[in-house]
Formats: structure tokens, C-alpha cells, sequence
């Protein structure tokens, strides 16, 4: 059987804190592994792009909602896992950048909304784009029926039908 990274850190952990290991650890590790490789493969296409992936994060959530492709900026700190201080950052920065533009709460007058602009939109838009061709990347040279496999156990974890 070869051996890896993931196998040499279970290896130490068993011979220095045994306790410290569960069934779930070599899982839990190669999934940690595995969405380091994903986000690896997206960080330089991004810097191309000269977003941060903070920036990224919010300019698809807003271009994922449809038309007219805004959202209350709690919506963007919930829906993302960010604070609202560290929300408020973004937005200012993708606000001076030009990619979104604060507007009145239609439905609250007293609040606001975040909607991305025209040029907000095609910054969105190539950069899924770029960003998912370089995560398909990570999975060149595996067969489909393993990947659609690998699905299956993941949604399975998640409690999902398949």
C-alpha cells in the first residue's frame, strides 16, 4: 500500500497521543488535504484576476442570486461566514473598485442592499469561470466513475440523497 503526507501524520499522532485519533481522522484529514488542493488550484487564477478570495466569495454569492443580483449585507455576512466588520471591508473595496454599488433597501428604507454592477458582473462571471476550470484541473487523471463515486459518499456523509 503506498503511503502518503495524511499517513505519516496519523503514524505520528499514533505513536505520540493515540487518544487523539478517531475512525473519522484519516477522513476528516484527507478532506482537509483535499479542499487545500481546491483552493490552491483557485488562489493564483484569482490573483490574475486581482481579486482576494474574500472578494471573489462576495461578487459570485451577489452574481449566483440572479438578476438584480443584490443582497442585504447581513444576508452576505451569514450566507458567506463572515463578520460584519470583515464584510463591510469587502464591500468597501469592491465599492471602490467599481464591482458593486450600495443601494436602498427597497423593502427597508432605513437599511441597504449590495448589488453588483455591470462591470461587477463580468468580474463575477470570469472568475467562476477560471476558478472552477482550475479546480477541474485537481481532478484530471481520475476515472468518472470514481469521482461519481467520491460524490456519492459525500452526500452520503452530508445526510443527502443521491
Amino acid at each position: 500500500m503506498t503511503t502518503d503526507r495524511v499517513d505519516g501524520i496519523l503514524a505520528a499522532w499514533q505513536h505520540e497521543l493515540p487518544a487523539a485519533l478517531h475512525p473519522t481522522s484519516e477522513l476528516t484529514k484527507r478532506v482537509m488535504v483535499l479542499a487545500d488542493a481546491l483552493d490552491q488550484a483557485s488562489r493564483p487564477v484569482l490573483r490574475e484576476l486581482g481579486l482576494t478570495s474574500a472578494e471573489y466569495d462576495v461578487i459570485v454569492a451577489l452574481r449566483r442570486e440572479g438578476a438584480p443580483y443584490r443582497q442585504k449585507p447581513s444576508d452576505l455576512s451569514r450566507n458567506l461566514f463572515l463578520s460584519s466588520g470583515g464584510t463591510s471591508n469587502v464591500i468597501n473595496q469592491l465599492v471602490r473598485r467599481g464591482y458593486v454599488d450600495r443601494e436602498p433597501d427597497p423593502e427597508d428604507g432605513r437599511g441597504t442592499q449590495i448589488r453588483l454592477t455591470a462591470e461587477g458582473v463580468k468580474a463575477a462571471e470570469e472568475a467562476v469561470v477560471a476558478s472552477s476550470a482550475a479546480q477541474h484541473k485537481v481532478w484530471d487523471g481520475y476515472p468518472d466513475e470514481t469521482v461519481q463515486q467520491a460524490l456519492a459518499v459525500l452526500r452520503a456523509l452530508q445526510g443527502l440523497d443521491t
